[in-house]
Order: structure tokens, then C-alpha cells, then sequence
């Protein structure tokens, strides 16, 4: 796998050809940077690497797997080099219609499963993972072979460690679809205010069942997400130099120049400008750094 990986993954994340596989390389250790994170599946093949989400650190190097079940922004550096990783998207439609077929019990009452889990990989899964990388030195199988496999990695995930977790992904009524719910719509409408009753209701859930539930997934309270996802796109406005921090401030919401000068120094240690001259310095040594990596 690592010969395979080494071949097709560029210095940054590609999506490949084969469809939901992306693959991941860098031959240098990398500063923590903001990515984010959807429902997936990854292996990492070899190297390390550390991701935060909220206050909460996971470790994982090569044999370890990940499993995302909610979209999420992290920072993320790589501690060991080189590093090679693939991942695999976790579609919820094709968890559901598997679930009908197999009669897999509904998650509906069910607490959310934390939004990163990481663990040894299983040999059950490594294998379909193993196929769906080797399709990319077969192109002429791509189109018919990809969702044959992809429907057996889910199986296998559906009898795994990791089944409470795919089911809640799979299933519209579960706890976690709730909180994605909520978390798609402040990602969609982070520069607007945000009441924690409509997102309860969004969720279906009381507002405390709500405030519980969110922070089991996203280690964060709702409006800690809300303020991290702002300053998340702040940061994306700001590298592109085309915006100031007044602009970019009021662009993602914020009312008072001060007030985001003041949260955006204490989430990434600098001030916008100077943090933002201190990105392309970086992107210069280490090289473009997609939206999302694992």
C-alpha cells in the first residue's frame, strides 16, 4: 500500500480517481493548520500525525485508523515524516440503504458517538481499503468495481468496532444526524447570529439534550463551534490578501474590530495581519495545504 500511496499521492491531499478515495503525502513534518473534517474513513499508512478538535488531542501513525462521523473543524500537523494516508468518504445514503437490507437496528435513542475516533485498523477493513487503492493503477476498473467495494467496506464497518457510529451516520433519526444537522447550518450561516433554541429544534431535541449531544461530538459547546468556524474562514479570507482585518471581521460577523482581533489572537496567537503574513511565509516553506486533510 505504502508503494501505491507514494505513487499517486502529490505533496498535499488529492482526491484521486477513484471516487470518495483521497489519498494524503508530505515528505517534511508541517505546522498545525486549520482543515476540516467530514464523515470518513482513513488509514494511515505511514508517518504520524496529531489533530485537535476543540481541547481534545488525537494521535494516530501508521496501522491506526480514523473515523469521522460529523463535519468538523480541526487543526492538524504531521509529527512524522514521511507521511502517507488514504481515506475513504462515508456517504450516509449508502450506510442507510445497507442498513435496510441487513435489518440493522435503528440508532434513534441512541447519545452520538464522539465526532473523531481512532483505533487500530481491523484486517476486515484494511482489505477493501487495499482494493479500492489498487483500482487507481486500474482505471479501466473504476467505474464498475468502486461501489461494489464500497458497499463492502460499509458492511464490514457495520460489524466492527465501529458499527454504533456508521449506523447513527446512516440513520436520518439518530442523535448524530440531529447535531449535523445543526452543524451544517452554522457552517452554512456562520456570519449570521446564531439561537441555541432554533438549533435545538432544527436537532429535535430539548435544549439541554441539545447542549449535551453537541459537545460529546464536537468536544466544543455550540457557540464555541460558532466562533471557531468564524475565525476558521477568517483565517481561509485573510491568506488570499484580499481583505483586511476590519473587512474580513465584519465579512464573518463580528461587529467589533476589537472584540475579532482580540478571539483571533487567542485562538491562532497572532493578530489577523501578522498571523496572515506569518501563513504565506509558511505556505512558501512547506507548501499549499488543501481544505481538508487527514
Amino acid at each position: 500500500m505504502t508503494d501505491i500511496v507514494a505513487r499517486h499521492a502529490p505533496p498535499d491531499l488529492s482526491r484521486s480517481a477513484v471516487p470518495g478515495l483521497r489519498l494524503y503525502g508530505s515528505d517534511a513534518q508541517t505546522r498545525m493548520i486549520a482543515v476540516a473534517y467530514d464523515p470518513m474513513l482513513c488509514l494511515v499508512v505511514c508517518g504520524a500525525k496529531q489533530t485537535i478538535l476543540g481541547e481534545t488531542v488525537y494521535s494516530y501513525r501508521a496501522g491506526d485508523c480514523l473515523v469521522v462521523s460529523a463535519e468538523l473543524p480541526v487543526c492538524g500537523s504531521i509529527v512524522e515524516a514521511p507521511y502517507r494516508a488514504l481515506s475513504f468518504d462515508l456517504n450516509p445514503a449508502t450506510i442507510a440503504g445497507l442498513m435496510l437490507e441487513i435489518d440493522a437496528p435503528t440508532p434513534s435513542d441512541q447519545p452520538p458517538p464522539t465526532g473523531i475516533q481512532v483505533t487500530r485498523l481491523e484486517d476486515e477493513l484494511l482489505e477493501p481499503m487495499a482494493r479500492l487503492l489498487r483500482l487507481l493503477d486500474r482505471p479501466g476498473e473504476i467505474a464498475v468495481m468502486t461501489p461494489m467495494i464500497e458497499r463492502e467496506l460499509v458492511w464490514r464497518l457495520l460489524h466492527s468496532r465501529h458499527a454504533a457510529t456508521v449506523r447513527q451516520i446512516g440513520s436520518a433519526e439518530s442523535r448524530l444526524s440531529g447535531v449535523n444537522r445543526a452543524i451544517s447550518w452554522i457552517r452554512a450561516h456562520y456570519a449570521e447570529p446564531m439561537r441555541l433554541e432554533t438549533l435545538a429544534d432544527m436537532a429535535g431535541m430539548s435544549l439541554s439534550t441539545f447542549h449535551r449531544h453537541f459537545r460529546t461530538v464536537t468536544t466544543m459547546s455550540p457557540l464555541q463551534f460558532h466562533k471557531q468556524v468564524r475565525l476558521r474562514e477568517a483565517r481561509a479570507r485573510l491568506l488570499t490578501g484580499l481583505d483586511g482585518a476590519a473587512e474580513t471581521g465584519f465579512a464573518v460577523g463580528y461587529d467589533s474590530l476589537s472584540q475579532f482581533s482580540r478571539e483571533y489572537a487567542r485562538q491562532f496567537g497572532l493578530p489577523p495581519g501578522r498571523d496572515a503574513a506569518r501563513m504565506r511565509e509558511s505556505l512558501m516553506v512547506y507548501g499549499p495545504a488543501g481544505s481538508r486533510a487527514a
